[in-house]
């Protein structure tokens, strides 16, 4: 299936029912004249590590193939992710990352060496999407880059030098090289990031190893184009370990002039308990879905704790909390090749999307940059691909649906969560956040986390009418595939009010996104 029959697809069915409010209705109120922090577009980012599938054939194919592509890269996987309006992409990885050396892919295809992917499945990484492949790429969907430098097997040098090659304007032997492989003018790079996973994949360094580390990379990696500025982001907590987050941002406090940092990073999965990841993506029950979505909600403690030791080195939070890989991380999909991560992608996977989102938007002050993991074929992937085929995925709708919420202005939601239950676990029943758009609306997104029952809620408004997209599932599990790609797509919503209430009804397991309109 083309990008065309996939979003043709979204228009099957009819428009969502709205129900009657009725008793155990959760009361809405949006409180306009409390405005918030900014939903910084930059938390909608992408990730694209060379992993399985997710570069080579989801999204460079080589300018030979007979799949449409520019340069080489695949036209359909373009267009999907310009509909997403994706802010930045974070490459090369992840723990890749740690292990590229860029020089290895630049020049001519055909003169590239021939390497190994010794974290992915011990493959053979051809080299042939390298940096101005990934600029084209960025450039094609119209997102900005997050560059990932090496520090565990790199050198300060090799990254300097990286950097001077793509960003200088002046005549060096780096600028000529650059424009002898195609590209005279100075590339604009949006973001860096000093090392991956330094705790682990890449280095096994101790926060104070690392902190030391930091200060060589961040003051010898310069950006030269000052007409783009480069924000620095460095290595942060995996998932609850404050160790990192005390030793950098201490080391950021007691900083002189000569280097300095925008953002500290953080990495979080629901993954459920235990390693390696078990939970199916598929074929699973009302049980596996509620654990999952309890991992998911532990987010928000991660983000108040690493804020709150934050808070205490950067009051006036100058830097940024950047969450640059997060996503639901499953058992891979069976049959698939070991180390590639492919998993399928099920409306529970949109509802830990939008869960997730929601959390980043109440701590906007801080949180400004996310990247989910990964963009096609890995991990939650927006995208999967077959040859010349494309399917959208239950994530990328959300994705999609959220768009509005791009530099919106948070604004506060009162509301009685309730509750649901599976067993020992406890999880609300509903969530809610809404934003002034800079379209002027007013945008609501609400989502039911029960699997059993639908939601009822009324609205107190002055609003005449409500208006959006709303994606549910006949099952917890049901997911797109090539043959059926719409069995989670979504759906026109609408309500008007009736006085100053509107009431609005969304079925289990859904998530919907509405415009309050006059």
């Amino acid at each position: 299936m083309n990008l065309k029959s996939a979003l043709s697809a979204l228009l099957i069915g009819a428009t969502a029912s709205v129900g009657v409010a009725y008793a155990q209705t959760v009361a809405l109120k949006v409180e306009t004249d409390k405005p918030g922090a900014k939903i910084d577009r930059q938390l909608f980012g992408q990730f694209a590590e060379h992993l399985g599938r997710g570069v080579y054939e989801g999204v460079w194919v080589g300018p030979d193939s007979p799949i449409p592509n520019t340069r080489g890269i695949r036209n359909d996987v373009v267009a999907a992710l310009k509909e997403l309006r994706v802010p930045n992409v974070r490459w090369p990885g992840g723990c890749f990352a740690d292990e590229y050396h860029w020089r290895n892919g630049i020049g001519p295809l055909k003169d590239r060496p021939a390497t190994l992917n010794p974290n992915w499945g011990g493959v053979i990484e051809p080299n042939t999407f390298g940096t101005h492949e990934f600029m084209d790429f960025v450039q094609q969907i119209g997102a900005e880059a997050y560059i990932s430098v090496n520090v565990g097997s790199g050198t300060p040098h090799e990254a300097a030098d990286w950097f001077e090659y793509m960003t200088t304007a002046q005549p060096t032997a780096l600028a000529k090289q650059r424009a002898a492989n195609g590209h005279p003018e100075p590339y604009g790079i949006s973001f860096m990031g000093i090392g991956n996973e330094s705790w682990g994949c890449g280095g096994s360094m101790t926060p104070e190893e690392y902190a030391a580390q930091l200060r060589i990379y961040a003051r010898y990696t310069r950006n030269y184009n000052a007409d783009h500025p480069t924000l620095k982001i460095a290595v942060g907590p995996d998932s609850a370990n404050t160790g990192y987050t005390e030793a950098v941002m201490k080391a950021w406090k007691e900083r002189n002039w000569s280097w300095d940092i925008n953002g500290l990073s953080l990495h979080y999965y629901t993954v459920g308990a235990g390693w390696p990841p078990k939970f199916a993506a598929t074929g699973f029950g009302e049980q596996e879905y509620a654990t999952l979505i309890n991992y998911t909600l532990r987010m928000n403690e991660l983000l108040a704790t690493h804020g709150a030791i934050m808070d205490k080195y950067d009051p006036e939070k100058k830097i940024a909390l950047v969450v640059d890989e997060w996503g639901a991380w499953l058992a891979p999909t069976p049959g698939s090749k070991e180390g590639f991560l492919e998993q399928q992608n099920s409306v529970r996977d949109a509802i830990i999307a939008a869960l997730n989102i929601n959390i980043f938007a109440r701590h906007a002050d801080r949180v400004r940059m996310a990247n989910i993991a990964q963009m096609v074929n890995v991990l939650q992937a927006m995208i999967l691909t077959d040859q010349d085929k494309l399917v959208l995925t239950p994530s990328y709708h959300v994705f999609h649906m959220y768009v509005p919420f791009q530099d919106a202005t948070f604004l506060p939601v009162t509301f009685d969560a309730g509750a649901y239950a599976n067993g020992d676990i406890k999880l609300p029943k509903v969530d809610a956040i809404a934003a002034k758009g800079k379209d002027g609306k007013t945008w609501l997104a609400l989502t039911n986390i029960d699997p059993t029952a639908p939601a009822h809620f009324e609205l107190t408004t002055r609003a005449k009418r409500a208006a959006g997209k709303i994606l549910s599932a006949p099952k917890i599990d049901s997911v797109n595939t090539f043959a059926a790609p719409a069995t989670v797509a979504p759906k026109s919503f609408e309500a008007r009010s009736s006085g100053n209430k509107i009431a609005l009804k969304l079925p289990p397991h859904s998530v919907a996104v509405i415009a309050l309109e006059d």
